[in-house]
């Protein structure tokens, strides 16, 4: 594998500076990684528009004009500095001793370039780079510019063209002209790597290493999903012959990456399903049938489908690994309790996990509600129960009176103990680390590893559960039980605060309480706990002692001080809550009418319809409220439209998918996917992955350890490091 894994400063153009710049910004080091760095799009070198034809609402256009004039413009549009093709008509900047004007870029707030092609005039628009692209926009100089049309003050202009030479072959027909456009930076242009530059030495590096490139599915993979070859595959994806060839390039390489993906997360699973032993529990149980027959509604169509797929887990002899997803309210603590007791109706115990105190003790108040019928004894244990309270818990779970214990990560300690631990429940599992589950996993009985079902209320698209969690079998409960009044969500601007402090008040005088909720990004937290302070003496002024009670919470809180007044709230010892996302999960105030989002616009899809779930749990009407600033962007807008048409979870956050990409879904620190995709999109190639998925499933049901000869090359790449990804579904 000599040329892949050549070092990229030998490549012809790079040297030892160009390397450390790739490496640093792009991460590319050899020949191998650089020949899989592809372009994001694509400009068909031999289609150029006038400028008297652009259209604002254009694609993206091509054009070669003259430079006709130059501005650098500092703060409320004062003109720094001028030069037309007549030279330079304003300068207001410095000179120093030697006479020579200084231009202090640090000051200029924007560049504007006036160009034209004898068809009319454009303007190009830089922010950043002005230093760079200055140097070079000479009045008088002809240049290809590419970029977005918009409309501005009645004229079009591009805001950061790509800005190149005009090239020699211009108009020249024949031979293709789709030219690869690569991610860069503003160093990579300052140490000289331009996108000529960078095409350039694409192809020195394919001329190179082409050769040596492996193919690395099988052949009757390749057959059987009419994929072209490796290195056909290269070629085209970065000096396409035609539209046509790009298309089976794009298609191969994406391919590759979905069904590689796939194949390290299902060969996990594969392994653990066909070679794991789990507890057997064949029987349902009295308590089960007692808890399910005294239940005072029905269960919706998708509980009972989940409830059959998790039966139907305990009794395989395997150890179950669900993930329970289902919308906030569609009633997975009622699945988590039937289950627990199908493991109590076969001798063992069950425990849930949840992430906070708070939930711990509603799922608590809940579950003891269910199991009133079934004499299935349940406790709680977190960090504040007693020393008292922990050696009887502790005693119950040693001899096994205790069937179901809910807590926190209390459960996990060492002195905790059980008889029998059958079934473990994590609720919201991504607040939990990889070590702290392990230890609970651990805890294991005859050294057979407990079932597992962990629960988010975090709707997750299908292609990212697919993807995060293509380790597990995934559950959905995808309807909300009947009689849910709908939650009515209403956008406002900030100068409504009148009339909502009006309506809030209207509320709490029918007996509701009113959650406020502010935004805490981590990287500006002490400007937004200013703003949390200040939005809380501003509604402490506006509902004033005696006859409101204002509680406020927030991470910077000890756990003490944070509970308290979480308690309060939920006990309605308060009106109105002020708080940050920290009562994202785990607040179930059934009393709670009205949720108010401050600067609705900085927060996600999913997590402001994760917010709204706090509301409409009672049987009066609810209303989400989304405060926002006077000035958003088009993107956040488009946001608060979707939060105020659909209360479907599970659409919200697909469209927060394609809005933001799947790295980041919450808004929280949430882990992204397991291997980085280079080329594939799981917004936008949700059908490939059903491909790929279906694919890998067939290879491992017919080879489950991948030994046959004709698995070779999967093996062989899977053995890379970017494939070696924790299974997060059995850890112990």
């Amino acid at each position: 594998m000599g040329e892949l894994a050549t070092d990229i400063q030998f490549l012809p153009g790079v040297g030892p500076k160009r390397a450390a710049l790739l490496k640093s910004e792009l991460e590319v080091s050899t020949f191998g990684e650089l020949i899989h760095f592809y372009p994001f799009r694509y400009i068909d070198r031999g289609s150029y528009q006038k400028i008297a034809e652009v259209e604002a609402d254009a694609a993206y256009v091509q054009i070669i004009a003259k430079i006709l004039k130059v501005t650098l413009y500092g703060p409320s549009s004062s003109i720094f500095y001028q030069a037309g093709l007549g030279g330079v008509e304003k300068n207001s900047f410095p000179v120093d001793s030697k006479g020579q004007q200084v231009i202090k870029f640090n000051a200029v707030k924007r560049m504007s370039v006036i160009v034209s092609d004898g068809t009319g005039e454009m303007e190009m628009v830089f922010f950043k780079g002005v230093k760079w692209n200055f140097t070079k926009m000479v009045p008088g100089q002809s240049f290809l510019f590419f970029g977005k049309p918009q409309a501005f003050n009645g004229r079009v202009n591009i805001v950061h063209p790509d800005v190149d030479p005009v090239p020699q072959d211009a108009g020249r027909q024949g031979g293709s002209t789709l030219t690869g456009v690569y991610n860069s930076t503003e160093k990579l242009k300052n140490g000289g790597i331009t996108a000529k530059v960078m095409t350039k030495m694409m192809s020195a590096a394919l001329n190179a290493a082409l050769p040596e490139v492996q193919e690395t599915i099988p052949d009757y993979i390749m057959k059987q999903m009419g994929l072209v070859p490796m290195r056909y595959a290269l070629k085209n994806i970065h000096f396409p012959q035609d539209m046509n060839a790009l298309a089976k390039a794009q298609h191969r390489l994406k391919f590759e990456e979905l069904f590689f993906l796939q194949m390290s997360l299902l060969k996990q699973k594969y392994i653990r399903s066909h070679g794991s032993r789990g507890i057997m529990m064949p029987k349902v149980g009295d308590a089960f049938n007692k808890c399910y027959g005294s239940l005072p509604f029905d269960l919706t169509g998708a509980q009972k489908r989940v409830i059959k797929e998790i039966r139907s887990d305990m009794m395989s002899g395997h150890q179950m690994n669900r993930l329970l997803q289902g919308d906030v309210g569609s009633g997975k603590t009622m699945v988590a309790v039937l289950s627990s007791l199908i493991a109590y109706g076969n001798g063992y115990q069950s425990c849930i996990m949840a992430p906070t105190e708070v939930l711990a003790q509603q799922h608590f108040a809940n579950v003891k509600k269910y199991l009133g019928s079934t004499g299935v004894e349940c406790a709680l244990l977190t960090g504040s129960s007693t020393a008292a309270e922990r050696r009887e818990i502790h005693k119950g779970l040693e001899d096994g009176s205790i069937g179901i214990i809910i807590g926190t990560h209390a459960l996990i300690e060492d002195n905790v103990i059980f008889a029998k631990l059958g079934l473990a429940i994590v609720d919201e599992q991504h607040r939990f680390g990889v070590e702290q589950r392990a230890k609970l996993w651990a805890k294991t009985t005859d050294g057979v590893p407990p079932h597992v079902l962990v629960m988010t209320a975090t709707p997750i698209p299908r292609t990212l559960a697919m993807t995060l969690y293509g380790d597990l079998d995934v559950s959905v409960i995808d309807e909300l039980p009947p009689g849910r009044k709908p939650i009515e969500t209403i956008q406002i601007g900030q100068r409504k605060r009148g009339g909502l402090y009006s309506f809030m008040k209207k509320e709490i005088a029918a007996g509701r309480q009113v959650f406020i909720v502010y935004p805490l990004i981590f990287e500006r937290e002490k400007l937004d706990l200013q703003n949390l302070e200040q939005g809380y003496e501003d509604v402490v002024k506006a509902f004033p002692l005696p006859d409101y009670k204002v509680a406020i919470v927030h991470g910077q809180q000890t756990n003490e001080v944070k509970n308290f007044n979480m308690s309060a709230f939920a006990a309605g010892r308060a009106h109105i809550l002020v708080s940050t996302t920290v009562i994202e999960v785990g607040v179930d105030v059934p009393n709670a009418s009205v949720m108010v989002i401050e600067s609705a616009q900085r927060f996600g899809l999913s997590q402001l319809h994760q917010l709204r779930g706090r509301v409409g749990r009672g049987s009066e009407k609810s209303y989400c409220i989304l405060v926002k600033d006077d000035k958003i962007s088009k993107e956040s807008q488009k946001r608060l439209d979707l939060m105020c048409s659909t209360e479907n979870g599970f659409v919200l956050a697909e469209e927060d998918m394609k809005m933001r990409g799947p790295g980041d879904l919450e808004g929280t620190q949430q882990s992204g996917l397991p291997v980085t995709l280079s080329i594939a999109s799981l917004a936008r190639d949700g059908l490939l992955l059903n491909e790929a998925k279906a694919m890998a499933e067939r290879v491992l049901e017919a080879d489950p350890l991948l030994q046959a000869p004709e698995n070779a090359s999967i093996v062989a790449e899977l053995r890379k490091a970017k494939y070696n990804i924790k299974d997060y579904s059995k850890i112990s």
